[in-house]
This record gives structure tokens, sequence and C-alpha cells, in this order.
């Protein structure tokens, strides 16, 4: 039966050749030529011929041809020995080893290329006694070596069997190796040419082989045989065992390209491809500075839109969400402007007065410019309507290199509108607060809530609650909105918010507010806001930036004082508009304007004066007092009137008044039935007259602790048949033991007592530190009586 080997020659000879080893008769047949003394040499570089094994050997040396050659001529007969190194192209005696094999050269072969191929099989081992020559080739006296013969060792046996068990498991782990050849391995009788044949073959260098030809005892040849044998299938489990791994780890990459192929193939059947979308939002990230934790909520939202198809309702919210963690400005700061001189050039230029302002606003950037960094406050501008609190805010934002965004709380009723709707919600979307961060994309930004004390509280929720967290300093670091579902630091925006009354902002959020009164303004600011900024801004409106007509300090001081009745100057502006459109009508009609408007062109333009103080100047008739009192819209000048009528004692209040109103009536009359003699009042007259007190506009509800000294005199007036001082206007709270208490709002009811054209103020000595704050120019012509006790008020009130 013939026995196939694929068996890898040396490496410059050729790379698989069939092998038919020998069986024991043809092998004892061989065993009778005889062997001579002297043999050519074939030296071998990259294998060692083992007895019984046949290899082909390519011969390109020249040496070696000619010694394959003459010994091919003669017996076929030919010893083969290893290079101690196979580097050596030219090998002299000193590289040759000593012991070998004799080798018969069972074919000759010439290659096309000039080379000789032939295919030996080894005979018996030989020693070298001497090199008789080595030119032209080596020849050399030789010393055949005997072998063993183990037959019946019962331990050699059980090597031989071990040998082919290590043999059949290396095949079985060797790919390279057909697997047929563990069956023949197991059918080789022989023992010494099973030991040789896998010697050679074996994975080991050439020296181990060397090693193991030199051997005389073929038991001891066995052994370390078997010791090789172990190493290499060692070596052969642990490849087999990385091989099986890099399979499976590269399976699995083809699995998953597969798939991922598959689910692209369907997206794009299905009609949607968000490949591009995902890839382009992977893009922007890259250039975010993310806190960890959004860096981490991205990627997972990434992740989980690559498996989601557009077309399901899941997709665009996963979307929108991931962009807006894309729009939103992380870490992205303006940088501050530290240069105050300009600031306050900036503040100056853009709004008249308001200097208690403009100071705070120079002290925030003082403070940021020395330390760096700071905690902002969290400023409230409270005043009346049209002073410009919103304006101003826009101005701090320039003024400070910042840009600037303003919310809107007018009306606001629902929590969710500062905080955020769930995703679960339909139509959800992240609050405004973050709506503002994303659209101005900035995280430093002047913001300004806008009339805070307007929001309203329903069953959906507070939501002045929810600023609470939005303007608190020490909270406002980790701002948490629902939509969002991260935290977003909020500390380095410059919160104003604007409200016109205090007492309509929650307690809690008024904590967290520094409040800055912006009090109305006074008839001579007026004409400098109008001349500075009001007039250019409307003339440019309205097309007339070329004219150059003019309006004099006392044609604007006759719009301000019979056509408005106003703190601030949004109804100056529209009448102003009104002069600018009677203008522009003329410009167009008659091709020219009249250098200066007069008043009397004011009349025809505005009409007739809309407001007089001619009713305020006197009060003609006893029971009649002119109170100060502050509304949201600043302040304003009010009637006492208080008639007397047969009666039981009655009190009567009319004009829609509030508690505080009601009580200080009541507090008035107790005073002057128990001081009635102090005042020279009959104590009858209390029994038999009703009181009826009226202040007048009762449409319009009026409430607040400012008018009771004014109803103290009205009282005592009406009483005593005295009339009250004419051009007098009082203001303040009363007792009954006889004390006047303080009260606020001066500089908005001194303003209106200007504005009315009183004389005389009476109010609260401790009230004569809010009067030295307003600017004198303002208040020239007024005089103040300061009092301490109500018998000082009538004593100065009563004529």
């Amino acid at each position: 039966m013939d026995k196939k080997f694929y068996l890898q020659g040396p490496e410059d000879e050729m790379e698989f050749m069939p092998i038919i080893p020998l069986n024991e008769e043809e092998e004892a047949n061989a065993d009778e030529q005889a062997i001579p003394a002297e043999l050519p040499i074939l030296p071998l570089r990259n294998t060692v011929l083992f007895p019984g094994v046949v290899i082909p050997i390519t011969v390109g040396r020249d040496k070696s041809i000619k010694a394959v050659n003459d010994a091919y001529k003669a017996d076929k007969l030919i010893g083969v020995v290893a290079q101690k190194d196979s580097n050596v192209e030219e090998p002299v005696v000193s590289d040759l080893e000593d012991i070998g094999t004799v080798a018969k050269i069972v074919k000759l072969i010439k290659m096309p290329d000039g080379g000789t191929t032939i295919i030996i099989q080894g005979r018996k081992r030989f020693k070298i006694e001497e090199i008789t020559t080595d030119d032209p080739y080596f020849k050399a006296k030789i010393k055949v070596l005997p072998e063993e013969n183990l037959k019946g060792d019962a331990d050699f046996e059980a090597m031989v069997g071990s040998i082919k068990d290590l043999a059949g498991q290396i095949v079985g782990l060797s790919p390279n190796l057909p697997s047929e050849a563990a069956i023949i391995l197991k059918n080789i009788e022989n023992p010494s040419f099973l030991i040789h044949f896998v010697s050679s073959n074996l994975n080991s260098d050439i020296k181990e082989k060397q090693k193991l030809l030199e051997i005389s005892n073929i038991k001891a040849r066995a052994e370390l045989l078997m010791n090789l044998m172990q190493t290499e299938l060692q070596y052969a489990e642990l490849k087999n065992k990385v091989t099986n791994k890099t399979r499976n780890e590269l399976d699995k990459q083809q699995r998953e390209y597969f798939l991922q192929q598959q689910m692209k193939a369907i997206k794009e059947e299905l009609g949607g491809d968000n490949v591009a979308e995902v890839k382009d939002m992977q893009k922007k990230a890259e250039t975010k500075k993310w806190p960890k934790a959004a860096k981490e909520m991205f990627t997972k939202g990434v992740e989980k839109l690559e498996r989601m198809h557009p077309s399901t309702p899941d997709y665009s919210v996963t979307y929108n969400h991931l962009d807006l963690m894309l729009d939103l400005p992380w870490a992205e700061y303006t940088e501050d402007q530290y240069d105050l001189k300009k600031s306050k050039k900036i503040l100056d230029h853009d709004h008249y007065g308001m200097q208690k302002i403009k100071e705070r606003i120079l002290e925030y950037l003082a403070v940021l410019k020395l330390k760096g960094d700071m905690k902002s406050p969290i400023l409230c501008f409270l005043g009346p309507p049209g002073i410009g609190k919103t304006s101003l805010g826009k101005s701090i934002a320039a003024a400070i290199n910042r840009k600037y965004v303003r919310v809107s709380l007018g009306g606001l009723h629902d929590e969710s509108e500062i905080r955020g709707h769930r995703k679960t919600y339909i139509g959800a979307m992240p609050g405004r607060i973050i709506q503002s961060i994303r659209k101005i994309k900035s995280s430093n930004p002047v913001m300004i809530l806008d009339e805070i004390d307007k929001v309203g509280n329903t069953v959906h929720g507070d939501p002045s609650s929810a600023l609470l967290e939005v303007l608190d300093p020490e909270q406002n670091n980790s701002f948490y909105d629902n939509y969002l579902e991260l935290e977003y630091d909020l500390s380095k925006v410059l919160f104003i918010a604007t409200a016109n009354n205090i007492s309509n902002i929650q307690p809690a959020l008024r904590d967290r507010l520094e409040i800055i009164d912006l009090s109305g303004y006074a008839v001579e600011e007026k004409i400098e806001i109008a001349k500075r900024h009001l007039m250019p801004k409307q003339k440019e409106m309205h097309g007339l930036t070329e004219s150059s007509f003019k309006l004099s300090d006392s044609v604007l001081q006759k719009i301000i004082e019979d056509y408005t009745r106003e703190s601030g100057v949004r109804e100056l502006d529209r009448q102003l508009a009104s002069v600018m459109r009677y203008q522009a009508k003329e410009l167009v009609i008659k091709g020219k304007l009249k250098a200066t408007i007069t008043n009397n062109d004011i009349e025809k333009i505005l009409g007739k004066p809309r407001y007089s103080n001619d009713l305020y100047k006197i009060a003609n008739m006893p029971g009649v007092a002119v109170g100060l009192a502050w509304t949201y819209v600043g302040g304003d000048i009010l009637f006492i009137e208080t008639q007397l009528s047969e009666g039981k004692g009655e009190l009567k209040l009319t004009g829609n008044l509030g508690n505080v109103m009601k009580e200080s009536a009541s507090t008035a009359l107790t005073y002057l039935e128990a001081n009635c003699k102090k005042v020279n009042i009959d104590p009858a007259t209390f029994n038999k007259k009703d009181i009826h007190i009226h202040v007048p506009e009762g449409a319009v509800p009026k409430d607040g602790p400012s008018a009771g000294i004014t109803m103290l005199s009205a009282l005592a007036s009406a009483f005593t048949g005295r009339k009250i001082k004419p051009y007098l206007a009082m203001t303040g709270e009363i007792t009954l033991r006889g004390q006047v208490l303080p009260v606020g709002g001066i500089k908005e009811k001194v303003l209106a007592a200007k504005r009315a054209g009183l004389k005389e103020i009476i109010m609260c000595w401790q009230n004569e530190k809010d009067v030295e704050e307003i600017n004198s120019q303002y208040i020239k012509g007024i005089k103040f009586h300061y009092v301490k006790t109500m018998q000082q008020v009538l004593e100065l009130a009563l004529v």
C-alpha cells in the first residue's frame, strides 16, 4: 500500500513533495547494497536527513551539483550532512557537522532554470573520519554507525506508542497537515522508521534535529523526541487557541457588519436613513466642552437614535433633545469688559439720571475686575411703568460687553414655562430660561426677567416658586430643567428683574432679590430725556432726521404738564410722536417747516390741555384736603372731601376705599372726639351730625397708609368750619396716641405735588431723609413741614 506524506522541505528547496517510505522488504534489500568507505559529501543548509526518510532537495551550488551528478552516475550513494550555520554560502570543512546520513539518490531531475532537484532516501547514519578533498567537492572517509534493535523492550514499545499518540494530536491541531497523516502514522510498524520520520518532520530547529541524529541509543533518541514533541504540542495548542479566539472575534465583527448592512438596507427600503443626521450630530459634539454627565447622556442618545427609524414618534423626541444639547452653550462665555470709565460713559449716554443704579452696576464691575469671578447678584428694578427699567438692562449688557436677552413673565401661570415640560408630554419643550440661553448662545448673558410681579398662580403650579431656584445664587449653578433632564449652570448669568409693585412679589422670591427703587422723573428730568433720547428717536422714526425744527424747554414743559400725568415718559413719547406726525404732514404738503414750534402750535397739534393744575391749587371750602398718594404708575394727587349732615354721628365712607384707608378715617374721627377741646370742637356735634368722607374717582380702587393726616385735616376742617390752607398737600399715617408715622414713595409724591403746582407739603419728620435724596433743583419752590404729632398737622393745615 502506497503511503504519501506531504512534508516541508528546506527553505531553498521544493515546498511540498510526496514521500514514499520503503516497506520492510525494500529496506532489507537496500541494506544489502554495500556502502563504500569514501563518499562525496553534500552539505544541507536547512534540514537534517534521517535514515529511511525520503526528501526532495533543490541543489543550487556548483560544487553540490557536480557531487550529485558524479554520485548519480556511480552507485547513487552520497553522504548528507547539515551545516552548522545555515547562512554560510560556501562552507568549509569546519562548517560541517560530523554526523550525517548516507543517502541514495532515488531520482534526479533537471529543472528548466538550470538547477537540479533530487529525491533522496536516508540509509544509515555515519561519522566523518577524514575529509580527503574539498575540490571540486567534498569527499570524506566515513564510518557507518550501527542501529540498535529493541524489539521486545516494553519500555521502548510504550515510548513508540506515546510518539504515535503525540504525533496524532499534533496533526489534529495543525491545520496545514491533512487529517489522513495521523492514520498513516499509526500504521507505521517499524519503530526506527517511525522515530526518524517524526524527527524529520518535527517543527524544531536544525540544532535539535542534529542532536537527535547524533544520539546512538535509539531509546534515548525516542525519549528526547518525546520531549520535543511535548513542546510542539503545547505550542500547537496555544496557537490553535489564539487562532480560534481571533477567528471568533472576526466572526463577531463580520456578523455585526452583516447585520448593520442589513439594517441599512431595510431602512433604505422603508424610505428613511438617518445616518447623515447622526454623523452630523457626532461631528458637532466633538467641538463641545461637555460636562461629564452631558457627554454620557448625549452618547447614549445618539446610540439610541442610530437604532431608530425616522418615521417613529420617539425619533423626533430624541432628535430634538439631542439638538437642544448641541445648541446649548455649555461653558461658553463672553469676556466681560472691565473698563469702568467706558461703562459709565455708555450708561450716561443711554439713560439720564438714575445715579443710584449706575453706581450699583459700576460697583459690581469693580468687584468682578478685582476678584475675577463672583456669583452674579439678582437685581430687581422697582418702579412705575415707562421709566426705562427694561431698556436699562440692555444698556448694562452693552456696558459690560455681554449678550442681552429678555424673558417676559407677565401673565405666566404655568410652572413648566420655567422648568420645562417632561419629554413624555406631547409638544414638550424646555423652559423659557433654557430656551433663552439656547437662543443667545452664551452662558453669561444679561437676562431681563420682565414684569416679575405679574406672575400668576393657578392649578398648573406656582411659577414664582419655580423661579426660586433660578434666582438663588446659592442654587442656580445646578438649575434642573425637566426637558433637558440635566443640571445647567446659571450662576454666571446676570439676572435683572423688573417690577411695578413689590407687594405682588412672593415673599420668598422677594427675599432673593436686591431691590433697587427707580422713582419717577421730575419735569426737569423729563425735559432732558425728551431732548436727548425721545426727540432724536421720533425724528428718525418719522423720516425727519434732516429737518432742523426745535422744541424749546418751555414747549416741552407744556406738553409734560398739560398733556401727561405719569412718572415715566411713555405717554410723553406718544405725544411727541403726534407732534412728529403733524410735522411730517406739514413737510409733505408745504415742502418746509417752521424753525420753532410754539405753545400755540402745540395746542393746535395736540388739542386743548387734558390736565389742569388749577383744580388742586385752591381748596375753596371747608372739609376738603389735598393728599399725596403712591400708585404703581407713580405719584398722584387726590382730594379727601368731608361733609357733615344732620343725623346721629354715623360715619359713611365712599370712593372705593380699601381697609387701610377706612381704618385711617375711623382713627382720625376717634382722635378728634378724644381731643375736641384742643381743636375747639363742640363734643355734642359728634352725636348730632352724620359724617360722610368721599374720595373722588370712585371707580379707582384706593388703599394704603398715606391718607391718615389728610383725613384728619379734612374732618377737622369740616367740624370747625375752617378752610385748609391753599396750595397745601400732605401725606402721613396717624395713631390714636396722636403721632404721625412715616410713609413710603416720597419722591413720587413730592414730584406729583410739584407737577400739580402745590407750594407746601406736610409729612412726618422721619421722611426728611427721603426728601434730601431728591435733587434740590427738581423741588425748588416747595416748602416742607416736618411734624411729629397730629396736633402740629392741624395747626399748620387749618387757616
